[in-house]
């Protein structure tokens, strides 16, 4: 895998939620988002969270408002989520990733266990998986925006190749309008789809992250598998594993009120 040393991180563009009430000494959470998303997707679970603690949600590399990079790997990616840490005097937080953002939050266990106090991973395993996002790339490059004046006018040219509407509701949200007046992408396809093979690699690290780990998986998900529990335990000696019943992958956005309060529980045990 290509890495770039720390110096070279990207500087992440962060979501921040804060404690209603004064809290001097709160801990810090910091929300990774998943392959073509944002961090205002987490943006339930970092309002429940923030009764308690001051929640960051970043844009990783080549998402949202964070800066474009031709490079992406998960080593350069929780080197990015280090240096903000980093900017921000972070000492250690909480991290909880979903999907894509699940394996930075790993890779930066992994490789910074001291850095972070509680791990939660939602709905993904640290193995390689099959590709599953052909559909969804041909579908970003088919919107012409020339030809876009409005979400309905993408959104018909998205469905050409992606027929969920849930999906282009969410790919859709990636969509903003330049100071040219013109529609565009906020996500970096050209390079998502180029480092297609990074980003469903597996992480092949040897260390072992001691802490706390929760894993929060969907019950008709098929990203966390038996076989894949061996591995786990490798990298995550003390890792357990809670199901949320009737969900898919996007577990988070569809029982957000089961998956807050496991977050919660999870980072408030002793």
């Amino acid at each position: 895998m290509s890495e770039l040393p720390l110096e070279q991180a990207l500087q992440l563009h962060a979501h921040l939620e804060q404690p209603s009430t004064a809290m001097p000494d709160r801990e810090s959470v910091i929300l990774l988002h998943g392959l073509f998303g944002m961090g205002i997707n987490l943006g339930s679970v970092a309002k429940a969270l923030a009764e308690h603690y001051s929640v960051h949600s970043l844009d990783l590399r080549n998402h949202g408002l964070s800066p474009h990079s031709p490079l992406m790997s998960y080593p350069l990616m929780a080197n990015d989520v280090l240096a903000y840490m980093d900017a921000q005097g972070i000492a250690q937080a909480h991290v909880l990733g979903h999907s894509m953002g699940g394996k930075v939050a790993m890779q930066l266990a992994l490789s910074q266990p001291e850095r972070v106090s509680k791990l939660i991973v939602a709905d993904i395993s640290p193995v390689v998986y099959e590709a599953s996002h052909d559909a969804v790339f041909a579908g970003l490059k088919a919107v012409d925006f020339s030809a876009v004046n409005n979400r309905r006018d993408a959104d018909a040219m998205l469905a050409a190749h992606v027929q969920e509407p849930a999906v282009r509701q969410f790919l859709l949200r990636s969509m903003y309008r330049g100071d040219d007046k013109r529609f565009a992408w906020r996500m970096n396809v050209a390079a998502l789809e180029a480092n297609y093979t990074e980003i469903k690699s597996g992480l092949d690290q040897q260390t072992v992250y001691p802490g706390e780990v929760l894993f929060i998986k969907g019950e008709q998900s098929d990203y966390i598998l038996p076989q894949h529990r061996e591995r786990i335990l490798q990298l995550f000696p003390k890792a357990s594993v809670k199901v949320i019943q009737n969900t898919g992958h996007w577990l988070h956005a569809e029982k957000p009120e089961a998956f807050n309060l496991l977050c919660l529980n999870f980072l408030q045990k002793n």
